[in-house]
């Protein structure tokens, strides 16, 4: 029994053929020809059972047999807004352990004490679709652009809010405690850059109506409390969704 192959085309009800690069990797790589059986993920919550109808060197065109609407996997909107580190192949990870576990939004900050202020989301967008086609992610998480700390903590987010931060002046409370007893839902997780967030920019987050919480007693890596941030996050909206 073959292989089912998944390929990430957005509208895919309507484009007909594959992306160029998809369509090369399932030409070339993959040597597809025409009577084969793909998968299509639109990356809004369906796929389609679809079949090669041509292929020439570069393009792939198909015809859909069959729309496959997924079931959410878990309840809520998580939105993951982090201060990427200065070595980016950190972050390429994080956002694509990230997806396999299970998330719906990615923000960059650039804050105060920031390593980096430049992050490339061309990168960063196909290392998630390659991360969702590995995991089967109907959805596609979104990847914003790098945002100033001020202009993210004035923007409306659906949910609750949380800035997690290592001050001990400034009262915390545990975040997978929080959500868990809250039964999850939407929310919005912040994470700082390797040196914290300014103390400032904690009080001025909080002042614009995000929690303060910590992720445990561990210090952790950006990356890792990203991930950390995420996976607990997954569990209580996954829990909450069955």
């Amino acid at each position: 029994m073959k292989e089912a192959r998944y390929f990430y085309v957005p509208d895919a009800l309507n484009a007909g053929e594959l992306p160029a690069d998809e369509a090369v990797h399932a030409v070339r790589v993959l040597r597809m020809a025409s009577g084969d059986e793909l998968f299509l993920m639109d990356g809004c919550g369906t796929f389609y059972r679809a079949t090669v109808s041509l292929t020439t060197p570069k393009r792939c065109m198909y015809a859909i047999e069959e729309a496959l609407p997924q079931p959410p996997l878990w309840h809520g909107h998580i939105h993951l807004a982090i201060a990427p580190t200065k070595d980016m192949g950190r972050m390429e990870w994080m956002a694509e352990k990230a997806t396999e576990i299970g998330f719906d939004e990615l923000t960059f900050l650039s804050c105060l004490f920031s390593e980096r202020r430049v992050v490339k989301t061309e990168r960063i967008e196909k290392i998630v679709v390659s991360a969702m086609k590995q995991s089967r992610k109907p959805w596609k998480p979104v990847v914003n652009s790098m945002t100033g700390f001020q202009d993210f903590v004035s923007l409306p987010q659906s949910g609750r809010k949380f800035i997690c931060h290592c001050y001990e002046e400034v009262a915390r409370k545990d975040f997978f405690n929080e959500i868990r007893q809250a039964g999850g839902g939407d929310m919005t997780v912040m994470i700082g850059p390797e040196g914290d967030f300014s103390i400032d920019e904690v009080r001025q987050a909080m002042a614009n109506g995000y929690e303060s919480v910590s992720l445990g007693n561990a210090r952790l890596r950006t990356e890792t409390a990203g991930l950390s941030a995420v996976m607990m996050s997954q569990l209580v909206n996954r829990e909450m969704s069955e």
